[in-house]
């Protein structure tokens, strides 16, 4: 899309100022943003973006959670000393006539949020400082939307955390075996099959009530929490999968992507192992923002949502590369087959600190509470 016609967007939202420039921005993968720049000596800029609606059908949903999770913050910040809620929340710029997102001739959906300034992202962890202050932005964003009724949201992608969901995609994608690839596959089938009764804990406890349903991130990669210049926690970002889930969902993810020492599609299966010190930065950091609002039983959970979350990721790969590489973009012709391997390699080396991280996380929880 041209410069002009971004701009003629631009200007269909309550943007304050004019229109300096506008430039592509983020090393996102699903939808496009642009970074817009104020002319106006001391304004606001701003990020547009373009919803990916191939993901995302119900552009509807989607923004109507997106305004029921930001209102929620900002009217509980507004009411906490020293908090800022216009820093510490993304706000949503309306458009013209109100709306949260507007909808161009082509059919393309657009919204607009105000830029955070003086903030930075890391794809990477590099240090435990780091690592704990992003346990701290996440363990804070689900303490604050703990008395938020979960049941305000809509499920904009159903199931998507949901082992049944999942496990039922792989069966159909063998069954169909579209790209005849199963029998190629026996060795990584056994690996995912074997662990569906285990790797259905954190679901069951959910059915039986033990598991309180929050308002949960579901997309919980360390790059998704912005930090000051000072590298602390400022702001939790990306909110398109908030929707009602189970915290273990949210620290199982981000624990996937902070501890990993290689890549998640690592070729070099060897070169997967766990780092245990960002592992703990991270529990103390989020338990000791969140355990007053956290339950034992969820407490608990935890441990296993750092198996569970890999796993599924494993289990996605998995399908994908049976039916044919229809979903993830690939590089290579066995690039989700190399993907999935190293999901499956990665829970087997959790498993081997599952007894670590589990009481790491008690004795932090058990501090945490005993201190309030």
């Amino acid at each position: 899309m041209n410069t002009e016609n971004l701009r003629k967007t631009i200007e269909k939202f309550q943007i304050r100022g004019n229109v300096e420039s506008v430039e592509k921005f983020g090393s996102g993968h699903i939808h496009d943003t642009y970074l817009v720049k104020n002319s106006l000596p001391g304004g606001e800029d701003y990020i547009l973006q373009r919803i990916n609606t191939s993901i995302f059908k119900e552009v509807d949903m989607l923004m109507n959670n997106m305004v029921v999770v930001t209102d929620f913050l900002k009217a509980k910040l507004s009411q906490m000393p020293d908090s800022n809620p216009d820093k510490e929340v993304l706000t949503i710029i309306p458009a013209v006539d109100g709306k949260s997102y507007i909808v161009e001739a082509d059919g393309s959906c657009w919204r607009v949020f105000l830029f955070l300034r003086d903030t930075r992202s890391y794809d990477l962890v590099e240090t435990e400082t780091q690592a704990y202050q992003g346990g701290v932005g996440y363990g804070r964003f689900y303490a604050l939307l703990s008395d938020l009724d979960a049941s305000q949201l809509g499920e904009v992608l159903p199931g998507f955390h949901c082992i049944g969901n999942r496990h039922n995609q792989l069966q159909d994608a063998i069954s169909k075996n579209s790209a005849d690839r199963v029998k190629d596959v026996e060795v990584e089938l056994n690996a995912i099959l074997s662990r569906v009764p285990a790797m259905s804990k954190i679901r069951e406890m959910g059915l039986s009530g033990a598991l309180p349903l929050r308002t949960t991130h579901n997309d919980t990669k360390f790059n998704n929490v912005l930090l000051d210049a000072n590298d602390l926690a400022q702001c939790v970002i990306d909110l398109d999968t908030i929707m009602p889930g189970y915290v273990a969902y949210d620290f199982g993810d981000a624990i996937r992507t902070i501890v990993n020492s290689a890549e998640e599609d690592e070729k070099e299966l060897d070169k997967i192992q766990v780092n245990m010190k960002f592992f703990e930065a991270f529990a103390r950091g989020f338990i000791k923002a969140a355990s007053s609002n956290l339950t034992r039983e969820e407490a608990d959970s935890l441990a296993d949502g750092c198996l569970l979350l890999p796993y599924i990721m494993g289990m996605r790969f998995l399908t994908d590369y049976i039916n044919g590489d229809v979903y993830y973009k690939i590089n290579f012709p066995e690039h989700n087959l190399q993907r999935a391997r190293a999901q499956i390699r990665l829970v087997e080396k959790l498993e081997e600190q599952y007894d670590s991280m589990k009481r790491i996380i008690m004795d932090a929880y058990s501090e945490n509470l005993s201190a309030i």
